[in-house]
């Protein structure tokens, strides 16, 4: 007796995928996009930036405790 068919798997290991994208991937690629380009963004950039912030926020909220971009400073003060 086959409990769960091939489909299921299929169908349960695509929405794994897409929530790993989600929530982890996409994430990362946006963080680290933004420390790279903060200071040199034009206006559509950033415009855009925002936006995939807005959109990817669930993903971007897990990794905020872990990830420091601060700026570095001019020195010791």
């Amino acid at each position: 007796m086959n409990v769960i068919s091939q489909d299921s798997l299929l169908v349960i290991g695509a929405y794994g995928a897409l929530g790993a994208a989600y929530l982890v991937v996409v994430p990362l690629v946006l963080y680290f996009w933004m420390n790279r380009r903060w200071t040199v963004m034009g206006k559509l950039e950033r415009l855009g930036i925002y936006g995939l912030v807005f959109l990817f926020f669930p993903g971007l909220i897990l990794f905020a405790p872990f990830l420091n971009f601060r700026l570095s400073g001019q020195g010791d003060v």
